[in-house]
């Protein structure tokens, strides 16, 4: 970008409209159950001793700093609240929160994933708490685009996503991407890829220079997700993957998804990836990328701090593969995991604070300064030229515009996660076909489609 500098403060405004693509394939129009059932709310937190125990999942380095400084600068403003954080990986955290949940003394707040697996889940289970006497409370709905709220909106059976009331808010925004290394690229003398076509020619010619092309580890599976759905974006398009996650139309066994499987597993047996990436955490992947063992890593911007502390403001970038055909790039994002209030907390008022402490204005400066991209950008931002932020916002400005995000793939069903993630590493070990490994994927989704009748 040369000497110029991108103001994004219209970025998010640009994003409502292009997640209300997604949000209008979902079904049923319901209101909002009224909670008024549940008691009184207040700004006012109480002044007793209060500890408030919050599960997260930000656990990598810029945000688990900026999560650390904001919860002691909320115990600050409130001396006679103490934070007790427990944060898991995204894995582990989807396989241990509904136990604590279904605890006797379960956690105050939680970050839930949306989608069927998670937040379906919690919500038919009774296990949180609807907040939308919170959110009338602190303005949330006037702060965040209601294209953003609706996916953390459930109907009070967890059966529709999307609609009904609100469970939760988020603090970050979220794209995937492909990260890539400027000096690697500069002795390969070839540009940073836009196109499935570039990234295919660019790995080959880091595979023939005997280096490593994409840094990739999928020790805790989730890497699956993310390594399949942009693929299958750049080759399927927006519209049949958001038509494939809203059980709206089409198949798994489509011939983009058979083909983005096929790519990959054609990546592996070229050697394009890690060695036994089913081994391999995915911190060990980011770490690899970052001390230059490889010219590609596939992830998302929450590593934007990570990298910038290894490799440099201005030496790593950040690209999103436009599919062939298109205007824009297609990627897998949105908003990340919704912060909320679980059903047997007796400190409601106190977490409804702290959520709207972690989420506001203040909070969304503190994400930016410590590298990472909150929910909704102040209107004062202005990414630095020639950096990653730069190329993040640019991104992300470019698909918000476009309308071409795409949700992520485990929110389709409420087992797609333990299938897709479990069907990506035998695909890569070669254990299964492209067609045998979609097939697993159709069968989930026409199981789910057909309980929901």
């Amino acid at each position: 970008m040369n000497q110029h500098t991108r103001r994004i403060p219209a970025v998010l405004a640009v994003m409502a409209i292009a997640v209300t693509g997604l949000a209008a394939c979902a079904p049923g129009s319901s209101s909002p159950t009224s909670t008024a059932s549940i008691g009184s709310v207040s700004k006012t937190v109480p002044t007793d001793k209060i500890t408030l125990t919050v599960w997260d999942q930000n656990i990598d380095a810029g945000i688990t700093k900026a999560q650390d400084a904001l919860n002691k600068a909320f115990e600050a403003k409130y001396p006679n609240v103490t934070i007790e954080r427990v944060s898991r990986s995204i894995s582990d955290l989807k396989t241990t929160l509904k136990l604590a949940l279904s605890s006797s003394t379960p956690p105050d707040v939680v970050q839930a994933n949306q989608g069927y697996p998670d937040m379906g889940a919690f919500v038919k289970a009774g296990l949180l708490r609807p907040v939308d006497d919170y959110a009338k409370l602190y303005g949330w709905r006037s702060y965040y685009p209601a294209s953003l709220l609706k996916f953390n909106t459930f109907s009070s059976d967890g059966v529709t996503w999307q609609t009904g009331n609100l469970y939760g808010v988020s603090q970050t925004g979220e794209l995937i991407g492909i990260y890539y290394n400027k000096k690697i690229l500069a002795q390969l003398g070839v540009s940073a890829p836009t196109t499935l076509a570039d990234l295919n020619s660019d790995m080959a010619k880091a595979k023939a220079a005997n280096i490593l092309p994409l840094s990739y580890g999928s020790l805790e599976k989730s890497a699956g997700i993310h390594l399949y759905g942009v693929v299958q974006a750049a080759v399927a398009g927006a519209q049949a993957v958001d038509n494939l996650v809203t059980s709206t139309s089409g198949s798994w066994t489509d011939p983009a998804n058979v083909t983005a499987a096929a790519t990959i597993q054609g990546w592996a047996k070229a050697g394009y990836l890690t060695a036994d990436s089913a081994g391999v955490s995915r911190d060990v992947a980011v770490a690899t990328f970052g001390k230059g063992g490889s010219v590609f890593l596939l992830e998302g911007t929450w590593q934007e701090a990570t990298l910038e502390g290894a490799m440099g403001q201005s030496n790593v970038g950040f690209a999103t593969l436009t599919p062939e055909g298109a205007n824009a790039p297609v990627t897998q994002g949105g908003e990340g995991l919704a912060w909320a209030i679980t059903s047997k907390s007796k400190h409601t008022d106190a977490a409804a604070a702290y959520i709207n402490f972690i989420t506001d204005a203040a909070a969304a400066k503190m994400l930016l300064d410590t590298g990472n991209l909150p929910a909704v950008l102040p209107n004062s931002y202005t990414a630095p030229a020639g950096t990653l932020a730069a190329d993040i916002a640019d991104n992300y400005a470019k698909i918000a515009k476009a309308s071409t995000i795409v949700p992520y793939l485990d929110y389709t069903t409420s087992t797609f996660y333990d299938t897709m993630t479990a069907g990506m590493q035998n695909l890569i070990a070669g254990q299964v076909t492209p067609e045998q490994f979609t097939a697993s994927l159709q069968a989930d989704y026409a199981a789910f489609k057909k309980s929901r009748g």
